[in-house]
């Protein structure tokens, strides 16, 4: 098993950035990870005025995969996320939805213990750890780790999580993948603009796959199959995660449009992933058991 330590990350994801590591379709990799802010906060006092913005996001990696090439998709399978014993937080300073009405900067660590966030004397609730970053080199220009799109990246959807398939486009050479941002527990929307962000280790299958037409972000788990888009506005993002479900039906299920759309107006939920970065993230869901009932089988 191919292991990359944290202290490989990337700030961008870009064709330019060379490989840390190289592996082969169907191997096992581990990526270690750091929290989101880089692990510069180490006590409650620093609040984000005090933070490299330059260091935000790192991502663990690139991963070369050997025979990805350009057109290809990369099928990672999570197979576990392990957390660390503790968690951070910011909000106010003018960020996040509530960024006009919180004006002043504040900082949390938050205890991880016997699988719960502490979040305070009264609350505490069940990890639920999921990959905020996880993506491929973007065909053009380098693209910050901060900012998701085409190429996935900081798609900050609750879904990526052990037990999930996620496929990536494979837009250059080797792929060029790269992983960071665990969150311990974060809700749909990621309103504050950040969950509770924590160093961690993600198990990963990668495969490379040839001639696959899924709509790239694409997610399977136990219950949903899940196209995912990036835009600069949520409706836009909600509009581009509908459409390329509406394709993947019509493709994979060989659906009329009609029958597409209706299934989507019935059983398909649009879900926020998060409204705070640079481009907003959306997702469709649709049930397992549609695909299923086609005996259509998810490579």
């Amino acid at each position: 098993m191919i292991r990359i330590e944290a202290s490989k990350y990337i700030n961008a994801m870009d064709k330019a950035n060379p490989p840390v590591e190289t592996a082969k379709s169907g191997d096992i990799i581990q990526f270690v990870t750091k929290d989101c802010f880089g692990g510069q906060i180490q006590s409650e006092d620093q609040v984000m005025e005090s933070l490299d913005w330059s260091e935000i996001n790192p991502a663990t990696g690139p991963l070369y995969v050997q025979d990805a090439k350009a057109g290809d998709v990369l099928k990672v399978e999570i197979l576990d996320i392990e957390i660390a014993d503790k968690g951070v937080m910011i909000d106010g300073g003018g960020e996040g939805v509530m960024g006009k009405l919180i004006c002043e900067a504040t900082t949390r660590i938050l205890p991880i213990k016997d699988g719960k966030v502490i979040f305070n004397d009264k609350l505490a609730f069940p990890v639920n750890p999921m990959i905020g970053v996880i993506g491929t080199a973007p065909k053009g220009e380098g693209i910050p780790t901060g900012t998701p799109g085409d190429h996935g990246s900081n798609m900050d959807c609750t879904k990526i999580r052990k037990g999930a398939t996620v496929y990536l486009p494979v837009n250059v050479e080797g792929a060029l993948l790269a992983i960071g941002d665990l969150h311990a527990l974060m809700g749909d929307g990621e309103v504050g603009v950040c969950g509770v962000e924590t160093d961690g280790c993600v198990t990963v299958k990668i495969t490379v796959l040839k001639d696959c037409k899924l709509p790239t972000p694409f997610i399977v788990d136990e219950k949903h199959a899940i196209s995912v888009y990036s835009a600069e506005t949520a409706d836009e993002a909600c509009e581009g995660a509908t459409i390329n479900m509406f394709k993947c039906l019509m493709n994979e299920l060989k659906m009329t449009d009609h029958e597409a759309e209706m299934l989507l107006s019935v059983v398909g939920n649009v879900c926020i992933c998060q409204i705070v970065d640079p481009e907003k993230t959306a997702r469709m869901e649709v049930p397992m058991s549609v695909f299923e009932a086609y005996g259509y089988q998810f490579a």
